[in-house]
């Protein structure tokens, strides 16, 4: 006769339905993830341009959303690992890509409302992502994601060393996850100073018109002389 099993006495194993299951994406954030996936590829880039493309993207993409601020800098990454990928699928300047990309990112954050300083920190942190995935020089194009944010906050007017501070800390924040050589070459490249932002700025930015020159002032016994003398002509 076969001894009864005692099942009480097993381990109760958590049927697969019990296992913690990952933080459902809202509905909203899987439709901007599509759009931006299918927006962004070889043959739009080469037609439309990065700039135009990803702030095009972005702001048809986000339009509706409950949450713009909260979806902005996922999106803005999106959009900018996907142009650089596509770029590099044809060969292009992955740091004039990045450039643009960041661009464009931050003046559709703008177009939106949302967070600036967000959008270029977490898209500066993508596009370095995105370029060590490819095996590109993750310190060229960590230093064309600053620029990208010191011509964005030139075309919106906004607080120029603020925003490129913001990139570089996105970039570096990319750099210390990838680490080794790449890492310690972003960190150079953009010294992790106020200085070194200092320095891009100074580099991106045009060159400031001459202002006229400013008629030495005079004294106050120089004009009354002076206004003595025009009384004495008309009199």
């Amino acid at each position: 006769m076969t001894p009864r099993t005692d099942h009480s006495r097993r381990r109760a194993r958590p049927r697969p339905a019990e296992r913690l299951a990952p933080a459902p994406r809202s509905a909203d954030n899987e439709r901007v993830q599509r759009a931006i996936h299918n927006a962004i590829n070889v043959g739009e880039i080469v037609a439309v341009g990065v700039l135009h493309l990803v702030r095009t993207t972005l702001v048809t993409a986000l339009s509706g959303a409950q949450d713009v601020g909260a979806e902005i800098g996922t999106a803005g990454v999106t959009a900018v690992r996907g142009s650089i990928k596509a770029a590099y699928s044809i060969g292009a300047d992955l740091g004039m890509v990045a450039r643009e990309a960041i661009r464009g990112t931050v003046t559709a954050a703008e177009a939106i409302g949302g967070d600036l300083g967000g959008a270029a920190r977490s898209a500066a942190r993508g596009a370095v992502k995105a370029t060590g995935d490819v095996g590109g020089d993750v310190a060229t194009v960590a230093r064309r994601a600053v620029e990208g944010s010191v011509a964005a906050a030139r075309d919106l007017g906004v607080d120029v060393r603020g925003l490129a501070q913001s990139a570089a800390d996105g970039a570096m924040e990319a750099a210390d996850r990838i680490g080794g050589a790449a890492g310690r070459a972003v960190r150079a490249t953009l010294s992790g100073t106020v200085a070194g932002v200092k320095s891009l700025v100074s580099e991106v930015a045009p060159a400031r018109r001459p202002q006229p020159a400013r008629r030495p002032r005079r004294s106050r016994a120089a004009r009354s002389a002076s206004e003595a003398s025009e009384a004495a002509v008309n009199s």
